[in-house]
């Protein structure tokens, strides 16, 4: 029997324990913690816009091409596609459990580059992204203007160029996703009156403000070779991309002979806004931008959300009078309360064993068995962890306090044993072996029982 050869070998038993116990500690600080295990598909998402498009359009033009490249990279498992009437594209690749997820985002890129020239060129120019994403999200910032100062717009402008890049670089973030992104955009009011008036359609406004909204290398002025000495070379700066509502308002649509010109503000209003309204969030009926943070694979969440905190707090000393934060929701609070209450439990159950022993046996001795063998057991679970590549998590947690459980009372039932056999005469090696042969069976039979029950 096992029990046999660690009872004829004390001290290697012995060694063996706290060689267990130091594994357990160093990998319980190497294990990853989240919410729920990681049995989700990596995933890779495909976004692009189609300005003015409608959904049909996008499926047929836009995700079609794509999909027919994407369509088996290696490990997809499936995919799904969202076109919106908004003219946004959204395709996601599912991957086999245990795909790298980085590898997964540089095949699924490929694929899309290759599909790229079969794509109608305002898509193009308005650029398709790939990359990858968690299924589930760690945590969730909402920033707000309680004063109403500032318009959601602002705020996600502000959060875009002063949050986003910040709470990435954080150790164990994934990804962090602005949802209802409102980029500032010029938004054109055509008036179809005047463009009846003036004999013009949508597609010439359009072709206009593309040719004038534009960023060209005017050249140098002095470049060699030229006739003469020239001590200087200079460069020629034009005015590029328009900033301004009434810059854009100037845009020549049509002149004449007389001089006589035609520009965009005579026909369309023009204002600075969100490139879109399809989005809205509210939090304690103040009108806030939400924005999204996901769990890098195999990261610690707890580390990861402690960061996390103390990088929005250090941001947050930046914020314009006004504009203010909060973290409603954060997974690793659930994680938290379990990590308490398998503390809590392993306390009483070393307090309950102490007890029922010896008031039982009324030997203090024999209470120092279950007190040293109990921790070495389950301290060393968290070594078996890291070698089977599981994580802390509610799961594995809810079955340690079941393991809890399970460790004393096989304590207290081989202690009582042993004292039974001592008590009927056997030295106290022989009524250790003789109590091991007794009730490993039933030992080993109830933890398996429970152990498929769980």
């Amino acid at each position: 029997m096992i029990s046999a050869f660690f009872i004829r070998r004390p001290v290697f038993a012995s060694v063996l324990s706290i060689v267990i116990v130091l594994a357990g500690l160093v990998s319980m600080r190497a294990l990853p913690v989240a919410q729920y295990p990681d049995i989700v598909p990596p995933e890779v998402v495909v976004i692009t816009n189609y300005p003015g498009a409608s959904a049909e359009v996008i499926a047929e033009t836009v995700a079609a091409p794509i999909e027919q490249e994407i369509n088996g990279v290696e490990n997809m498992i499936y995919m799904r596609s969202v076109a919106s009437a908004s003219g946004q594209l959204r395709i996601t690749v599912s991957f086999a459990i245990g795909s790298d997820p980085d590898q997964a985002t540089i095949d699924v890129n490929n694929r899309v580059k290759a599909a790229e020239a079969r794509l109608p060129e305002e898509v193009r120019r308005q650029g398709v992204r790939v990359q990858k994403r968690s299924s589930s999200i760690l945590a969730l910032i909402n920033m707000s203007s309680p004063s109403g100062q500032y318009d959601s717009v602002f705020i996600s402008n502000y959060a875009l160029l002063n949050v986003i890049d910040e709470v990435k670089r954080i150790p164990g973030v994934g990804d962090a996703s602005l949802f209802g992104q409102k980029d500032y955009s010029m938004r054109i009011w055509l008036r179809p009156d005047k463009l009846a008036q003036f004999n013009l359609t949508a597609s010439d406004v359009a072709r206009a403000i593309q040719e004038q909204n534009a960023q060209f290398a005017a050249g140098q002025f002095g470049q060699e070779p030229i006739s003469g000495e020239n001590a200087y070379t200079y460069t020629v700066n034009t005015q590029g991309r328009l900033a301004d509502p009434e810059a854009f308002g100037r845009i020549i649509l049509r002149s004449d002979a007389s001089g006589a010109t035609l520009r965009l503000a005579d026909i369309a209003r023009v204002e600075l806004g969100a490139q879109d309204y399809n989005f809205e969030a509210s939090y304690k009926s103040q009108p806030t931008v939400p924005i999204g943070l996901y769990l890098q694979p195999g990261a610690n969440a707890l580390e990861t959300v402690d960061a996390i905190r103390a990088k929005m707090a250090e941001i947050s000393q930046r914020f314009p009078d006004g504009l203010a934060y909060e973290i409603p929701f954060d997974t690793t609070k659930f994680v938290r309360v379990s990590i308490e209450e398998v503390i809590h439990t392993f306390i009483e159950a070393i307090v309950l064993v102490v007890l029922v022993v010896f008031l039982f046996l009324q030997n203090p001795r024999a209470t120092l068995i279950p007190l040293l063998a109990v921790p070495v057991s389950i301290i060393g679970t968290f070594a078996g962890m890291l070698l089977l590549g599981f994580s802390i998590n509610l799961l594995t947690l809810f079955g340690l306090v079941l393991a809890i459980g399970i460790v004393v009372d096989d304590a207290i039932v081989v202690v009582e044993n042993v004292e039974r056999n001592i008590a009927l005469g056997h030295s106290p090696v022989e009524a250790t072996r003789q109590a091991m042969r007794e009730v490993t069976g039933p030992i080993v039979a109830t933890a398996l029982v429970l152990c498929a029950v769980f």
